[in-house]
């Protein structure tokens, strides 16, 4: 019962980690990156579709993004998507192709960006940290029930300590790499 407990709550923390890891792909460095239109939809034919369905994007000497679009129809849907996302980019449209021209970062957003990186791996910890109160509480309920003794229920908090630490861990060499990546010129 307790390596339930224990495998709940690793997947669960895994699963943190990878929705940061996600996150952290948004967050636009001078490079280009197909990954940061990745959570853009594009109104196509009545439904929000995902860019990379409506279009094929590569990456064009470092810093320009590429987009094929599959339908001469989802031209002006894609452009506008682009638009309103929340990545402050402006596609420049030539026929069936927008190419989007990465700016180069300046300090001051660069400072901006990284705080924002902190401010998530801060929220991705303290998921870390309720997934581990989840599971010390569900092993002290077993210990309430008598189904498993103190020095079981002691060992197990030890064993989902260890394991949030090594958690946090990798949320923070992520974080790490990405500031690297920020400051970056």
């Amino acid at each position: 019962m307790i390596n339930d407990i224990q495998k709940d709550a690793d997947q669960r923390m895994d699963k943190t980690i990878e929705s940061f890891r996600h996150d952290l792909a948004k967050v636009r460095t001078g490079r280009a990156h197909p990954s940061l239109l990745e959570h853009i939809t594009v109104p196509y034919y009545g439904s929000d579709t995902p860019i990379n369905q409506v279009a094929s994007i590569s990456v064009q000497e470092g810093r320009t993004l590429v987009l094929q679009i599959f339908d001469k129809g989802a031209i002006e849907d894609t452009e506008k998507a682009i638009l309103k996302s929340d990545l402050g980019l402006t596609p420049n449209v030539a026929g069936q192709v927008i190419r989007i021209t990465m700016p180069p970062l300046n300090e001051e957003r660069r400072k901006e960006l990284i705080k924002v990186v902190r401010g998530e791996a801060e929220n991705a910890k303290v998921a870390v940290r309720n997934i581990r109160r989840d599971a010390n509480n569900s092993a002290k309920e077993l210990e309430k029930e008598k189904e498993i003794s103190e020095d079981d229920l002691r060992r197990a908090e030890e064993q989902i300590q260890k394991l949030t630490d090594t958690k946090v861990a990798r949320i923070d060499e992520l974080l790490e790499e990405k500031e690297q990546e920020l400051i970056e010129i």
